[in-house]
């Protein structure tokens, strides 16, 4: 059973599309992703299309749901930014009502079962939705987490950081991000699980994209050019 793990997508639909070429030739039989689908890159349509249309198994981030308060009529408090607030307005406004239907759907998580083995989806963790995991997090809070689940494999992200750690007999996985990685390199970030009878494989990978047509969009829509230079050079710039 292979599986394509998404997270962090962000609203970069060339990143998703180098993705699911990148895994054209694998036989997928699930696709999950672990939330962030939406802002900073100006294609929330294309891409809550493609999850639609792919049947991706999805949750919602943090992102998501400052969207989702636009969406209700709310708003919020953080960021403050002018330049932040605005790639959250401008998702909320271009949102299809049937994409706007798709996103208000989202739960915080999702518990699925591939034949014997039981996964959970999670933003941050599986106790706190944006907590930030990364490969440093000392092992004692994996094996708190680990005791607090009945998974055996925990899916993750928020930290847009890959990494794949085993505590307490519990897999924790971060596919990093699909749309906006801060590792210096802007390639999109995947990982694809394999679940066998005895053996449980994780694959980290990276996909380059077409990150002009991302800038070029971006200066289309007049949005800030802080965010050309943070898919440019692959970090974090506010």
């Amino acid at each position: 059973m292979n599986i394509l793990l998404i997270s962090d997508i962000h609203g970069n639909f060339p990143a998703l599309e180098a993705v699911a070429r990148a895994v054209a030739g694998i036989d997928c039989t699930h696709i999950l992703n672990c939330g962030d689908s939406l802002v900073y890159a100006p294609f929330p349509n294309e891409t809550m299309g493609w999850l639609r249309t792919h049947q991706v198994l999805s949750i919602r981030g943090n992102t998501d749901d400052r969207v989702i308060r636009l969406l209700q009529g709310r708003t919020f408090k953080k960021p403050a930014k002018p330049e932040k607030r605005i790639m959250y307005t401008s998702s909320a406004a271009a949102l299809t009502p049937e994409n706007a239907a798709d996103l208000l759907s989202l739960k915080k998580q999702r518990i699925v079962r591939l034949g014997d083995t039981l996964l959970g989806l999670f933003h941050g963790s599986p106790a706190d939705h944006e907590e930030f995991l990364t490969a440093a997090t000392p092992d004692e809070r994996f094996e708190q987490l680990a005791g607090e689940t009945a998974c055996k494999i925990v899916v993750i992200g928020h930290s847009h950081t890959p990494f794949h750690r085993i505590a307490g007999g519990v897999h924790f996985i971060n596919p990093g991000s699909v749309g906006r990685m801060f590792d210096g390199c802007p390639d999109a970030s995947f990982a694809l699980l394999s679940i066998s009878k005895n053996r449980i494989d994780v694959q980290h990978h990276r996909a380059a994209y077409a990150v002009e047509a991302v800038v070029t969009a971006l200066q289309r829509h007049r949005l800030p050019a802080v965010y050309a230079e943070m898919f440019r050079t692959g970090t974090k710039q506010n």
